[in-house]
């Protein structure tokens, strides 16, 4: 059963967002901030953290949302660090569980790393042989169930 932020995450990747952008970009409303301000900060991690295929766009997305609802501001705060950090890794474990990986090269089947920065035309053959457009909408699905049980406070 798919789920309104994933169907919208989805949806921004088809239109051309990165990964990254796509998570964040379902989740804009929540977080509070511009569309355009949202997806200009989200830019940078696409493709695996400017297309290096490290962390995975979508984790990202995950992670910049989580950070955005739940995250910590005090520095000396240790136990939300500590709070913050299981939150982070519980949804990494979630998103390993279901694709064995949160790393973008293994996902994607790229051995080594891959520093062309120029972005793959999102062209039909692109969209056949890639897993992200599912991948997207996954990591939206996941966190929007995450948001679902684990309620955001008032700060």
């Amino acid at each position: 059963m798919s789920t309104s932020k994933e169907e919208k995450a989805k949806a921004l990747f088809l239109e051309g967002y990165n990964c990254t952008q796509a998570v964040v970009g379902a989740f804009a409303e929540e977080i509070g901030l511009e569309k355009e301000k949202i997806l200009n900060i989200a830019s940078s991690f696409g493709g695996g953290m400017g297309r290096l295929r490290e962390v995975c766009g979508s984790v990202s997305g995950m992670f910049f949302v989580a950070g955005a609802l739940y995250g910590y501001h005090d520095p000396k705060d240790l136990e939300a660090k500590k709070v913050h950090y299981a939150r982070i890794q519980e949804l990494a474990a979630q998103f390993q569980n279901l694709y064995g990986s949160i790393v973008c090269r293994q996902l994607l089947g790229i051995a080594g790393e891959d520093t062309n920065p120029t972005p793959s035309a999102r062209t039909e053959e692109y969209y056949k042989k890639r897993p992200c457009v599912e991948i997207v909408g996954t990591a939206a699905r996941l966190m929007e169930e995450y948001l679902a049980t684990h309620p955001v406070s008032a700060k």
